[in-house]
């Protein structure tokens, strides 16, 4: 039985801007994909290999909108990514290299970048991770998703990127080709020479091609394991999600515990580099806190004497442990990253004006102290736990102000903020006066107009997918039961209005004076949760018998203008999680029984 609401309720603001939101910057979209975006799906820009505008520069131009048609997006939408994805791949395939030596033969093999970086290669696939909340059942989503896992698993010859024996990815340059077991040179990361003066924006501060070569000259300790290679961790969770398969499930947990163990050995600091010989530090002289992009990556900035603190790592490697709590439950893989929060803000010190936080390592200890403590992945954390224990701001953020009642304007206030900033896309948009061959593929990475954060917040309580290429991490899914799709049916607003350990509160309203609309409610981005109560706010708890606890999913009919606030007290992270539409279910997805 569905639960009812049938109070009638003036329109709330705030979903009257999320509808909006929704069909603006949908239309936005469909404007952008004419404009750069030619017949054949290919972006029109001069393609080429690299740090600085390379194929995952290319694929953002399509971020977030997979994200976009989750959220109940048009349609149509879905058709314009899948033509510019498709597009990108034959795109890729067919650019090659002259000089860098293993992109000659094309920048994609199979589909996949031949090696390179997760730093990049989580920005370039990040839509398409999330292309299964659009459609899990298409048939190229679900191919690609097993291959691009074998890649990591020995199924693709060629590609021997991982060592089961040892538990490593054997270098952070990975891909359809295999791992790069040597340092890594200038020429790799910058790509071929090209023309820069006069003919293309330098988007990166670098105004020649000597510049860019010189911007890459220290990006060398590649050869051995990265918290970067997390990155991969969203791969096989997509791969288990499709089939449930546990040889997915089990590389997940047996690559994070293994980095569990490394971190507790080292006090409770992530090592940032793991030879190929499976000990830390190795390919940089026992330094732990070496490698690109780890504790110890200062680098010269090109034309001139100052120096740049890119410790790049920190950003994307609490997702790792996340997908590790969202295939397990395991709290024990989050707490792990939240001691390395405590961890490096341990060694703070006194400074002239106050108390001082350290960013990085290296030979002499910690350095580059800053006033503020090191909070990196701080939010998630508190997301996934619950608990604000050593993460304090964290928890001083405007939405997290909001969702325990101290910041009521939020939701309207940050909706006003993204149709603000759709409009300024458009009009970057008009204003562009590029041509396909003055382009490079980060050019229009910023007009970009599918803003999703504060829809992804205010709709699902959800953390925002960003552009790294994690899952999405949320407390509610919607599904349109009539339309057969992902998404929140046409004119139904909703907003998490409060969360705490215990569950949320969600306000679902029916904007649609004629016709009632009907909702499915999914707990969890994959029903990894389960409703433990449900009742009206102000209201009656609802029956026991109209809620299906085994799929994790209950149904809501909203009567037209009507709608109401539901208090759903949550168990979370104790069912399996699964990309499966819920009409397509079968079976009980308790950790403690038989999975999908």
């Amino acid at each position: 039985m569905p639960v009812v609401l049938a109070s009638p309720v003036s329109p709330p603001t705030w979903a009257l801007l999320q509808r909006q939101l929704l069909r603006e910057t949908s239309e936005a979209c469909r404007v952008f994909h004419a404009k750069y975006f030619d017949q054949r799906g290919f972006l029109e820009c001069v393609p080429r290999w690299g740090g600085d505008d390379g194929p995952d520069d290319a694929a953002e131009n399509l971020l977030n909108w997979t994200m976009l048609y989750a959220l109940g997006a048009p349609d149509w939408l879905l058709g314009l990514y899948r033509h510019g994805w498709e597009g990108h791949l034959r795109q890729y395939t067919e650019a090659k290299t002259s000089e860098v030596p293993f992109a000659r033969d094309g920048m994609y093999y199979k589909e996949f970048p031949v090696m390179f970086d997760w730093f990049h290669n989580g920005e370039g696939y990040s839509a398409f991770f999330l292309e299964g909340l659009c459609d899990p059942d298409n048939r190229e989503f679900r191919r690609r998703t097993r291959r691009f896992a074998g890649f990591y698993l020995g199924d693709e010859p060629g590609a021997d990127n991982f060592d089961p024996d040892l538990c490593l990815v054997r270098s952070m340059f990975n891909g359809s080709r295999g791992p790069l077991l040597r340092k890594a040179t200038a020429l790799d990361w910058a790509g071929d020479p090209i023309e820069i003066e006069g003919r293309f924006r330098p988007g990166h501060g670098e105004a020649s091609y000597a510049q860019m070569l010189e911007h890459f000259e220290e990006y060398n300790d590649v050869d051995g394991d990265s918290p970067l290679n997390f990155g991969i961790t969203t791969l096989m969770l997509n791969a288990f999600m499709l089939a449930g398969e546990p040889r997915y499930r089990d590389w997940i947990t047996a690559y994070m515990d293994k980095w569990v163990e490394r971190t507790d050995a080292n006090d409770g600091i992530i090592p940032t580099i793991v030879g190929a010989d499976g000990m830390v530090g190795s390919p940089c002289g026992g330094r732990w806190y070496g490698g690109v992009y780890g504790w110890g990556f200062t680098v010269s900035v090109p034309g001139s004497d100052s120096k740049a603190h890119r410790p790049f790592f920190s950003h994307r490697a609490p997702y790792g442990f996340g997908n590790a709590l969202l295939l397990t439950g395991d709290r024990r893989y989050v707490e792990t990253w939240r001691g390395v929060i405590q961890a490096v803000n341990a060694n703070r010190r006194q400074g002239p004006d106050g108390v001082e936080y350290p960013r990085m390592f290296g030979d002499d200890g910690w350095y580059e102290y800053r006033a503020d403590p090191f909070q990196d992945g701080a939010e998630e954390i508190l997301y996934w736990s619950h608990d604000a224990t050593g993460l304090p701001a964290a928890t001083r953020s405007a939405w997290n102000r909001f969702l325990v009642g101290d910041n009521p304007g939020w939701p309207e206030e940050a909706l006003r903020r993204d149709l603000e900033e759709v409009r300024n896309r458009m009009e970057g948009m008009r204003a562009d006066p590029s041509t396909p061959d003055t382009r490079l593929s980060d050019d229009m990475n910023h007009l970009n107009p599918a803003c999703t954060e504060v829809l992804t917040r205010t709709m699902l309580g959800g953390l925002p997918t960003g552009r790294v290429g994690n899952p999405l991490h949320c407390q509610l899914r919607y599904f349109d039961p009539e339309a057969r799709r992902a998404g929140l049916p046409s004119d139904v607003g909703s907003l998490v209005h409060a969360m705490d350990a215990e569950g949320i509160e969600v306000e679902l309203v029916n904007l649609n004076v004629r016709k009632s609309r009907t909702v499915l409610v999914q707990l969890g981005a994959y029903g990894e949760h389960a409703v433990s109560d449900l009742r009206l706010v102000n209201g009656r708890p609802v029956d026991r018998d109209m809620l299906d606890e085994r799929d994790s999913v209950f149904e809501v009919v909203l009567e037209p203008g009507c709608g109401g606030r539901l208090a759903l007290g949550l168990s979370r992270y104790g069912r399996w999680p699964t990309l499966a539409l819920p009409w397509r279910r079968h079976g009980s997805r308790d950790r403690t029984g038989a999975q999908i």
